[in-house]
């Protein structure tokens, strides 16, 4: 993709003192429908599998956007069973399918890493 193209969308998962970080990279150009789906579809199957969603964010960096969801988890194990759940949930496959039928895939590569909490860190917890 040309530069300034992009759009970079960050899920950060905290469970105990880790937060798993998921880059998807796709084009501006889907960034409504790309909201839309996110907004409509993802959080409320998300919501069946308790998925807590702390916050999310969008943010405008160097001609890209950048999509930014916070999510809280018990354990890793928990979390681990929740998004196998979610990613085989029939609903979103088929949603998934038909948007990406309709629009093109609205989101390209996944990056993903977990990050460990400092022993110093001033917050144990990233939401009540």
């Amino acid at each position: 993709m040309p530069v300034g193209s992009t759009k970079r969308n960050y899920g950060l998962y905290s469970y105990g003192t880790e937060i798993q970080v998921t880059t998807h990279l796709d084009s501006d150009a889907h960034s409504r429908r790309f909201h839309d789906r996110f907004r409509d579809h993802a959080m409320r199957i998300m919501a069946k599998y308790d998925f807590k969603i702390v916050a999310t964010w969008e943010s405008k960096k160097d001609n890209r956007t950048e999509f930014v969801y916070l999510l809280e988890w018990p354990d890793k194990e928990t979390m681990t069973d929740r998004w196998r759940k979610f990613l085989q949930d029939q609903e979103w496959i088929k949603i998934k399918k038909e948007t990406g039928e309709m629009n093109g895939p609205l989101v390209g590569e996944i990056q993903d890493r977990t990050l460990y909490l400092t022993d110093y860190s001033p917050r144990e917890v990233l939401a009540k």
